[in-house]
């Protein structure tokens, strides 16, 4: 079923189980407690960062896999994407795995557009199991998008800190087990690009794109912005964060501030270096399928709407001088009550 450009679940895809891994940064932060694995370094003994996200994805997967009481062998179909050249990290990971692979590549969006196509897969009843994940790692990130770390390279107040994790999950059909949170709804993103080339200042770039998504979503269902106990953003964090709220306020939107929130200003502390908060695939991975999912669990949130956010820029294209064309999908999940 379709209202616009939002696909409807009515056969009721729910999530098995969910994990996230964190890097040393996100070990520090306010959400660490909500981390299935933290590591202490940012080589998680490998010989390259890239293999050390690799390593992030795979044991994310892994984990979700446990959590939800299954095996490897029981995946019908792995869905995943990363921020590095060709997605090598989840192809690889998808090596490890051996199960039918579909790669992604949203950028930062990636995670929603995972879990949008999971469950969009698993309510046409072509699959019953589907695992989802996405990855990013800090250092792997600088390296082919700005500036090798040894470089030492000055940023300017808007730029934002990658996050080294990784997120995944598990969603099945309703005769599967699982942890009470439904997938709903989800909005697919259509591409804005504002004419912004500053890659430093992704938020800024990324901001219309979430807005577009969220009022669209939101209309195509008849929904007030009060609707959702939360309305979250990817990685937004403090520049784009704003203008996003002030963008829904300019186009009528009445969403209660304190029911608006974006990961890239919640996995970290204020006190943490990291510019204007947080970005990467891994920003609403980690926080989505951490701390989001066990609050829902804990029973503090019941209605989830989470936006994940993507620039679609590549290295080449900045240096061609192209702008920074960017996307959002939007995933509505709600708990479910025991019966």
């Amino acid at each position: 079923m379709r209202q616009g450009r939002t696909w409807l679940f009515p056969n009721g895809p729910h999530i098995a189980a969910a994990a996230a891994v964190g890097g040393p940064m996100e070990a520090q932060g306010p959400l660490a407690r909500d981390f299935d694995i933290l590591h202490q370094d940012f080589w998680l003994g490998q010989s390259s960062f890239e293999k050390a996200e690799q390593k992030l994805m795979e044991q994310a997967c892994e984990k979700a896999i446990e959590k939800a009481g299954m095996k490897k062998e029981d995946i019908e179909v792995f869905l995943a994407g990363d921020l590095l050249n060709q997605i090598i990290t989840s192809s690889f990971t998808a090596r490890t795995l051996a199960a039918p692979y579909l790669g992604l590549f949203g950028a930062c969006s990636t995670s929603m557009e995972g879990l949008a196509l999971a469950a969009l897969i698993v309510d046409s009843g072509k699959a019953r199991r589907v695992l989802t994940a996405v990855a990013s790692h800090n250092a792997a990130s600088e390296r082919q998008y700005r500036y090798p770390t040894e470089y030492g390279a000055q940023k300017p107040p808007t730029a934002q800190w990658t996050v080294t994790g990784a997120g995944a999950a598990v969603v099945v059909d309703g005769a599967e087990p699982g942890i009470g949170v439904r997938i709903t709804s989800a909005t697919i993103g259509r591409v804005v690009d504002m004419g912004i080339h500053d890659p430093f200042n992704m938020g800024a770039a990324m901001a219309p794109a979430a807005v577009d998504t969220i009022v669209t979503h939101l209309r195509d269902l008849d929904l007030t912005g009060d609707h959702y106990d939360l309305i979250l953003t990817g990685d937004l964090a403090r520049v784009g964060h704003r203008i996003c709220v002030d963008l829904l306020a300019e186009q009528g939107v009445a969403i209660p501030r304190e029911k608006m929130a974006d990961c890239g200003l919640m996995i970290y502390r204020e006190d943490q270096p990291v510019f204007a908060g947080a970005s990467g695939a891994a920003s609403s991975g980690t926080v989505f399928y951490g701390h989001i999912l066990r609050e829902m669990e804990r029973g503090h949130l019941r209605r989830v709407l989470m936006v994940a956010t993507g620039a679609l820029l590549s290295p080449v294209s900045y240096q061609q001088k192209e702008s920074i064309p960017c996307i959002a999908h939007a995933v509505a999940v709600e708990r479910v009550d025991p019966a």
